[in-house]
This record gives C-alpha cells, structure tokens and sequence, in this order.
C-alpha cells in the first residue's frame, strides 16, 4: 500500500454524509479520493437508520391493520420472525459492501481502504488493516465525515456484560425473550418496540429524565409511553441505574438506585453518541481529539489557522450540530458547492432540524420547541389540535390518535417549530419544514389548501386555531 498520492479533495469516511461531499466534488471536475476504514455506506446502512426501520416495518403494518375494521379480521397470525430478520439482511447485504463500491468506480471516486489519520495541514496517512501505510495529500480540501459511536456509559459491570448498542440490536439473530433497555431516547424508544413487537415477551426501558423522548416535547414521550404500556412495555422513567451483572447461564442483571433488580437475557444502552475523532490526528492540526469538530456556517473547521483559503471541513455527526443522516447528507451537498466556487452557507442545522422517531405513535418535530423558543426570548404563541380530529384520521382507522402542534414567532407571524405525533404521520412533516426554512407568513400559509380526505387536514385546524 505504501505510496503517495495526491487529489483535489480527500474525504474521511464513506457514510452518506462523505459518499454526498465526493459525488459532489467529483461531479464538478474535482480529482476525489474517499477513505474508509469499516463498510462503504456507513453507520447508517448497516447498523442505523436502513436495519432499524427495516426491523420496525413488520410491527407497524401489523398494527396499522388492526385499527381497520374489517381488514383487523385478517390479522390471525403472528410475525415470521425469520423473515423479518432475512429481510433486515437483505437490506444491509448481510454487512457486505461489495455491491456499494461499483457506483464510487463509476463515478470516478478513488476509495482508499484503512484507517486515516491527519499529520499535518491537507495532509494524512492511511494505515490498512494488514498494517501498511500510504499518505496522501489533498491539493484543495479534507472533509471529515466520520460519524459518531454509541457511547456506553461507566456504570459497574456494564462494559463487562457486553451490552448491545444499536449495532448489536441491529445485527441480532434472534429475538430475546426479555430485553431491557438503558435510555428512552429514540434508539432506545424504537428498537423497544420493535423487539416487542417481534416477540419478546418483556421488555423494559429505563430512562433517568421525567419522560421518554426528553428533546422533543414533554406530551410526545407521554403519549409514546401510553402507546407502550398498551403494548405490555414497561416504561420507568427517572430511575439511574447503578449495577449491571452478566451471570453464568447469560442472564443479565440490572440494578436500579432505588434498590430493584430487573434481570433479563440481553441489554441494550442506547444513551447516546460521540464523535469518531479520538484516532484521527486531530492534535496535528491544533483540534482536540475525542470532541466534535466544531464548525461555522460554511461547515469550515474553527478552532485552529487555516490561513485565507480554508481546508478543513467536517459534516455529518462527527461536527455534532445535528445527529441525522439527513441533516449530513444536506452539509455534504453545501460543502460540495463550497469546495466548487459556489456560494452557500448552512441554513438549517442548528434551527430547521427535521427529526422522526419511528415509534407508533410516531414522534415528528421540527425547528424549535416551545421551551427552546421561550429560553430565547421570542413571544410566541402554541397551537394545537388532536392529530386524529379530522376526516382523513376516521377513515384511515379506529384509534388514531395524537397531538399536532405548531409554534408561532408572533412577531414576524411565522412557525418556528412544528411536532405531530401519531400513527404514520412523518409525511406531515415537510410541508411543516418548508414553512419554517421558508418563513412562510400565516397568512399565506392558509391558502395553502390541504387534501380532503386527509390527515394534513389538521393544517387546516391549526390555522383556524390560530385565528385564520
């Protein structure tokens, strides 16, 4: 492997937020390298979003039909698990990235197996796995998009005990009777239900703030904690968790600060992530390593002297503004431009966040809380309306229920953040984003006329609520 090469623009890391910087570059004329140390299409294909929804689909269809009077008669069976976990392989190539690499062939990206590491200004050194190096030197710019990882906090004996994260409960080849999990964030809130859903026949979650979903709105974690305990999922909300203990027969044991034991077969910690940047030479650039990369609106690294032309830029996780692949995928596509001469600048990572938590009830929000709103100062005004008030909820089912709530900038007359909940509803949110990304006024809002039968009917309600 020992070699150097030089490229216009190296990036780190072949998730979606880096495949989307290199399509980019590369589309534009730019001489394109990619580095990447585990499988071409990252977190997000293999152990994120694509096997977790995959895993959640079977549950949510199942569930859909039974609030469908007549079609609830056809529901007699239960879920083929096999066939739910062939499919979630299927859907990851069984953690195969062979059939991923042709398109970065094809476009002409060159991809450099190993583990990279900066050494200097525009500069760095990829170690392969059977310890050769090659540097390689980027003529324009370096873009770091190497994610975060599950973070497995220092609890006695959890690290012992081997706990899934979401690459265990994603990777799982089969379902455990009973399943605790430690955080009720969305990883943790989704993969419950599912693994529910699939036949466990107990599951727990442990979350130690006062509801489930603690960055949304307070009535979004209720309401997915009523749907739980509808479902047998036991839900103990500020509770911290002291002890874990794996025993002999592969049981795990947890202890809560309260005294309680709660013992199940596997533990899944879901309490969050950190940047992928503890081995990657950020100390030879003047970054700390082991912190997100912090960056400013054109997605350029601060912290260190990059001189008039910058070179160093990071999207995705790894700069810690919004941890969606989405959101990365939306940098890649800004820093992209910027590496081609264009003019952008991020809009909406640190205020137009658009955010799904695939539970059911589903949780949908973007923009602003109303608690965020209020800590800055703005005099708003909240609005809402039963999600299952309108015709198009009736006659998708019985049971449909759940909240949809706007939060208006009285002043200007605009939405700056926007939650619904209940079954199905993500497709809600879009028009909600474009709303806020736009600051479209209220009053032009209400001609926007939604669809008669359907659930963004509730559009219609909020505006009346509000008084249009």
């Amino acid at each position: 492997m020992a070699g150097n090469d030089e490229f216009d623009v190296i990036v780190i890391g072949a998730g979606p937020a880096g495949e989307n910087v290199a399509a980019r570059t590369v589309a534009g004329g730019l001489s394109t390298a990619i580095v990447e140390r585990e499988l071409v299409g990252g977190e997000c294909s293999y152990w994120g979003c694509i096997p977790s929804k995959t895993l959640i689909r079977p549950g949510d269809v199942i569930a859909a039909a039974k609030r469908v009077p007549g079609a609830d008669a056809a529901v007699t069976g239960t879920i083929d698990v096999q066939a739910a976990l062939a499919r979630r392989d299927y859907m990851t190539s069984s953690w195969d990235d062979s059939g991923q690499v042709p398109w970065l062939n094809d476009s002409g990206i060159a991809l450099v197996r190993g583990h990279a590491r900066l050494t200097g200004p525009r500069t760095l050194t990829v170690t392969d796995s059977e310890g050769g190096t090659r540097t390689l030197t980027a003529n324009r710019a370096v873009v770091l998009a190497t994610g975060t990882k599950a973070v497995v906090p220092p609890i006695p004996g959890l690290a012992e005990a081997d706990p899934w994260t979401n690459r265990g409960v994603t990777e799982m080849k089969e379902i455990p009777e009973r399943l605790v999990v430690i955080g009720g964030g969305f990883v943790g809130a989704e993969m419950a239900q599912a693994v529910r859903r699939l036949g466990a026949s107990e599951v727990t979650v442990l979350e130690g703030g006062p509801h489930l979903l603690s960055r949304e709105e307070p009535f979004a974690g209720e309401e997915v904690a009523k749907a739980f305990a509808a479902e047998g999922i036991s839900v103990r909300t500020g509770v911290k968790v002291t002890a874990v203990a794996r025993a002999e027969d592969g049981t795990v044991t947890v202890t809560l600060d309260n005294g309680d034991e709660i013992t199940a077969d596997e533990l899944l910690v879901a309490t969050g992530r950190k940047p992928f940047t503890d081995d990657l030479g950020l100390d030879a650039v003047g970054l700390e390593p082991g912190k997100p990369v912090e960056v400013d609106d054109q997605l350029v690294a601060t912290g260190l002297d990059q001189g008039d032309e910058p070179w160093l830029y990071a999207v995705g996780d790894v700069n810690g503004l919004a941890l969606l692949t989405h959101m990365g995928k939306y940098q890649a596509r800004l820093v992209g431009d910027i590496l081609l001469g264009k003019e952008a600048r991020d809009r909406s990572s640190r205020d137009v966040v658009p955010r799904v938590t695939f539970t059911d009830p589903q949780v949908c929000a973007v923009g602003l809380t109303e608690k965020q709103a209020r800590e800055r100062g703005l005099d708003i005004r909240v609005i809402s309306y039963p999600t299952g008030g309108v015709s198009g909820a009736t006659t998708s089912g019985d049971g449909i229920e759940g909240t949809s709530q706007i939060i208006v900038d009285t002043a200007r007359e605009v939405i700056v953040g926007a939650t619904f909940t209940g079954p199905g509803v993500s497709e809600l949110l879009h028009s909600a984003t474009i709303a806020i990304s736009a600051e479209v006024k209220m009053q032009d809002l209400w001609h926007a006329v939604p669809s008669f039968p359907t659930i963004s009917e509730v559009w219609l309600r909020l505006m009346e609520a509000y008084g249009l």
